[in-house]
């Protein structure tokens, strides 16, 4: 004897029934956010295009086209140091005033062309020219505040910055001596030369840069005497 058993109807929710005919999904609408979902709206078309790199940095005060030089913002000034060599250049018309604001970067420039030109001759003298300018500026700070007193003004970056810039003549001292007989007459009068052009040079700066120096020119004048006499002597022996 066969036990039958009642089966409920199976309701899709779409309301179709296989058993009754085909399946038929209506469309839905598409969806609405409601109003307690916030959505926010991206219109790409409404934001200008940018067509240049002007755009400003370092907190909006400065454009790729108003930036500094990279020599400038490293603190070489290449107009500046021009300005101080060819002033040098006329021992009779130097200009003190270009050399108010003290800088090592024409003196570095120096230092290796002297060091470089000693080279071409057969004299490594690198250190020895760095070691010999830091003692020359030392000895020569003490002896100008020595003559000064409490009245002396000048600083050591000064004193170093002077020093390196007249050793131009030094430079072309060595630069010419590549081409004269080592040990004769010639060599050591042009060595004079030079050094009474440096010395003429640095002392006059010193005197009109520092104050209380004028009464002392003579002196100071003796003491950069000594610090070209000492350097020329790298380039003649």
């Amino acid at each position: 004897m066969e036990r039958q058993f009642n089966v409920p109807p199976v309701v899709f929710p779409s309301g179709g029934n296989p058993a009754t005919g085909p399946h038929q999904r209506r469309p839905s609408a598409p969806f609405q956010p409601g109003p307690s979902i916030p959505f926010m709206s991206f219109d790409v078309g409404s934001v200008p295009a940018s067509t240049s790199f002007s755009a400003p940095i370092y907190g909006g005060n400065i454009g790729f086209e108003e930036e500094l030089p990279l020599l400038e913002e490293l603190g070489i000034n290449t107009r500046q140091i021009w300005r101080k060599t060819s002033s040098i250049l006329n021992p009779f018309r130097v200009n003190p005033n270009l050399h108010e604001d003290a800088d090592l970067s024409g003196p570095f420039l120096f230092l290796m062309a002297f060091g470089l030109f000693q080279l071409l001759s057969g004299k490594l003298h690198f250190g020895i020219i760095l070691g010999w300018v830091t003692v020359s500026a030392l000895f020569l700070y003490v002896v100008f505040n020595m003559l000064a007193g409490k009245n002396g003004n000048l600083d050591l970056y000064r004193c170093l910055s002077l020093i390196g810039y007249c050793m131009l003549p030094m430079v072309i001292f060595s630069a010419v001596s590549l081409f004269l007989p080592q040990g004769g007459v010639v060599i050591f009068a042009m060595g004079a030369v030079f050094v009474l052009w440096s010395t003429r040079v640095c002392s006059r700066l010193l005197v009109e840069l520092a104050s209380c120096g004028d009464e002392h020119r003579g002196l100071i004048a003796y003491a950069c005497w000594l610090i070209y006499m000492l350097f020329s002597l790298l380039v003649i022996f």
